[in-house]
């Protein structure tokens, strides 16, 4: 059987010790993050990239040895098995190869060759595959032969010869060289063709660019993939994998007719064909189209998974007394005050948009909340009458002395959390518009603290996200919760239960211990005290201590990224430093070049040593940018506002394959196609923008109908 580290490693090209390491570290339960931050002497400073790579590789090859063992064992009870089999399918790397090469042993339903066979015509198959050979020699005419078999199942000769010709076409069929060159032949010269039923008329579909489409499927993007299959899912588009057949037929008959007698070759090229049409072709093309789609699959759950890291790792405002506000027409702004840890204060309805008396009275509320709760920041929603309460709100301020930083908050998916279960169980007594506007207040406070409350889906920066492998996605999207998660580090005494759910080493059950814990004995003083946590074991500890932050804790090494394993170098360096550890932040300036490696030991290496100096320089910093925001243009409210030429500045909502989607504050998202990203020709535009990046853009043109922007992050002068 494979050595899959050697596999691994040869992948990779990572030495096969340390990919033992990390594989043996997954076994003993380790997390990626873990891994990756804590073990890096172990690994070889593997990130967390590899570490899911190796990690996914290793599941599939081990799964691929699992199936071999099932076949093998399968096969060998057929007493089928030679050592050239044997040979071939301990060699194999892939599924798909490997299913090719038991397909002939794998037991089958009734089909038209066990049917024929059944019927007593197994000889003439055998009879007439003889004649497909160079030397053979032909006595008498296919009919003289086929007449024997003439029985009570068997009518005519014509019968007879179909049978034999369903027996030689299943066994052409079940070739895995043949399988696997129609395969290769498909992906690289076969193209998805499409087109619009005929019952609906031109310009009535969402499919218009599919109406007469072609692309080569090795070629094909994967929006447009994903955009073809939905289409042909709606019903709306007729879809086929096209391929010159002319040229696939006389590649299997190369392969297959080696007889130079004419009526066995004519007879061949008829068992070829049925093969083909019947038997090869319906599952090769479902196989060839289900691997472009899990490609396309692939690179769209990349790209979401991207825009999601960028949101979750979107600047903070801080936690700072924060106004929230979800707005409204007719059923007025919902308005919440908060503190400076997120803590709801006041909720009050206004009606700024409505009659002038009840507008006052919306501006004095405003007003004795920012008063009241010396409010420093204000989040508006950036949803209906977003805009309209951003001008209120900065007319209300310019009567202030107290100057809030006022930001438009992007609300996707904020209706979602406000009623779910979450959202129940932090605030059961206030209802659901009022859990809205706390939401938003605390997505500017924090965004990665409160979009954990969400399923990642409905945040709204997915590229065809309900087409895509559901399983895989939720998988991927997990993952970069979690990796964002421990990469900022979590404050472990005003964390909610979904943010602790994904710091490395914590379940469900020990986050709400966590809580438990918290709410009877205070705030933590030190990360020892984690040990106290029902369920929380030595394991757990070990896996989660260095993600786990405490502000203003007993030890200030537990408001850093220093594990607590690696405490004792730190107190030697601070010691030998005579510096004591409340001035653990002076230790890496007075370190002289080469001082760490006196503190190297069998556990702790340089790179451990060069990350724990790194995170003394700034204990307790946030690794994210620094805050920044959109100012959107006064005046500019509605679609209708918009005109060609115009400049503005909006905020980056989603990234997809074939450009970005920016807020310009019309409540409508203009894409700035992939050809207008930059004066340069652009291949991906997640190396122009990013999610949540403040952009300045030009308006090219607006489609009032179909409510569409086009917009440019071009210069002026480059041609359009």
């Amino acid at each position: 059987m494979l050595n899959i580290v050697q596999i691994l490693s040869q992948e990779l090209s990572i030495s096969p010790q340390r990919l033992q390491n990390a594989l043996d570290l997954f076994a003993e339960g380790a997390t990626i993050p873990f891994v990756a931050r804590y073990r890096k002497e172990r690994t070889g400073q593997m990130d967390e990239t590899q570490l899911r790579q190796l990690s996914e590789r290793f599941t599939y090859l081990t799964e691929l040895e699992e199936r071999k063992k099932t076949i093998l064992e399968s096969i060998a009870q057929q007493n089928k098995l030679t050592e050239l089999l044997q040979a071939k399918i301990e060699a194999c790397l892939l599924k798909t190869e490997l299913e090719d090469l038991y397909l002939p042993y794998r037991p089958k339903r009734r089909t038209r060759a066990t049917i024929a066979k059944e019927k007593g015509l197994e000889p003439l198959a055998q009879w007439l595959q003889a004649l497909n050979k160079p030397t053979a020699t032909l006595s008498q005419d296919l009919a003289t032969e086929a007449a024997r078999y003439i029985n009570k199942d068997v009518a005519t000769t014509e019968d007879a010869l179909q049978g034999a010709s369903d027996i030689l076409a299943e066994g052409i069929a079940d070739q895995a060289e043949i399988r696997t060159h129609l395969k290769h032949r498909f992906f690289q010269v076969g193209e998805f063709v499409s087109q619009v039923k005929s019952k609906y008329p031109e310009g009535s579909t969402k499919f218009e660019m599919y109406r007469s489409y072609q692309a080569r499927a090795k070629n094909i993007l994967a929006h447009n993939l994903l955009a073809l299959y939905r289409g042909e899912a709606e019903g709306i588009l007729k879809v086929e994998l096209a391929i010159d057949e002319e040229r696939i037929l006389g590649d299997i008959e190369e392969r297959v007719i080696r007889s130079k007698i004419r009526a066995v070759r004519d007879f061949f090229r008829g068992v070829v064909k049925d093969a083909y049409t019947r038997l090869i072709k319906p599952s090769v093309v479902k196989e060839v189209r289900a691997a472009c789609k899990a490609e396309a699959d692939s690179e769209s759950i990349q790209t979401f998974a991207t825009n999601l890291r960028e949101l979750l790792l979107s600047s903070p405002a801080g936690m700072k007394p924060t106004l929230g506000i979800d707005p409204g027409f007719r059923t007025g702004c919902k308005v919440v005050a908060l503190d400076h840890t997120g803590k709801f204060l006041e909720y009050q309805a206004i009606f700024p948009h409505q009659a002038v008396g009840q507008r006052d009275q919306a501006a004095k509320t405003v007003a004795r909340l920012i008063q009241t709760y010396q409010i420093d920041l204000i989040a508006i929603g950036n949803g209906t009458a977003g805009r309209e309460t951003d001008a209120f709100v900065a007319d209300v301020l310019k009567t202030l002395d107290r100057k809030p930083i006022k930001v438009m908050v992007n609300e996707s998916g904020a209706s979602i959390y406000s009623a779910s279960e979450i959202a129940i169980a932090e605030f059961p007594d206030l209802d659901i518009t009022v859990r809205g506007a706390i939401s938003i207040a605390r997505r500017l406070q924090d965004p990665l603290a409160e979009l954990v409350k969400l399923d990642p889906k409905s945040i709204g920066v997915g590229q065809y996200q309900h087409d895509v492998d559901q399983k895989l996605l939720k998988q991927k999207l997990e993952e970069t919760v979690e990796s964002c998660v421990n990469y900022v580090g979590v404050d472990l005494n005003t964390a909610s239960k979904e943010l602790l759910t994904f710091v490395s080493g914590i379940t469900g059950a020990i986050a709400n211990n966590i809580i438990a814990y918290r709410n009877q004995n205070g705030a933590f003083k030190n990360r020892k005290q984690l040990l106290k946590v029902a369920k929380l074991g030595p394991k757990a500890f070990e896996q989660a201590a260095g993600f786990l932050r405490i502000r203003t804790g007993d030890n200030p090494l537990d408001n850093t990224a220093v594990h607590p394993e690696s405490y004792g170098v730190v107190k030697t360096i601070s010691a030998d430093l005579e510096l004591p550890l409340s001035q653990i932040a002076k230790i890496p300036a007075h370190l002289r070049p080469g001082d760490l490696k006196t503190y190297v030991t069998e556990t702790i290496g340089e790179p451990t040593l060069k990350d724990i100096m790194a995170e003394l320089e700034k204990p307790g910093r946030d690794p994210r940018a620094e805050f920044k925001y959109a100012t959107f243009k006064e005046g500019i409210t509605e679609l209708t506002d918009l005109k060609p030429e115009m400049e503005l500045e909006g905020i980056v909502t989603n990234v997809t394959n074939f450009g970005a989607f920016v807020d310009v504050g019309v409540h409508q998202d203009g894409l700035v196609h992939i050809s207008q990203m930059a004066d340069q020709f652009v291949k991906d535009p997640k190396q122009i923008v990013k999610v949540g990046q403040v952009v300045k853009v030009r308006v090219l043109e607006v489609n009032q109908k179909l409510k569409r922007i086009g917009l440019s992050m071009r210069s002026t002068s480059s041609t359009r």
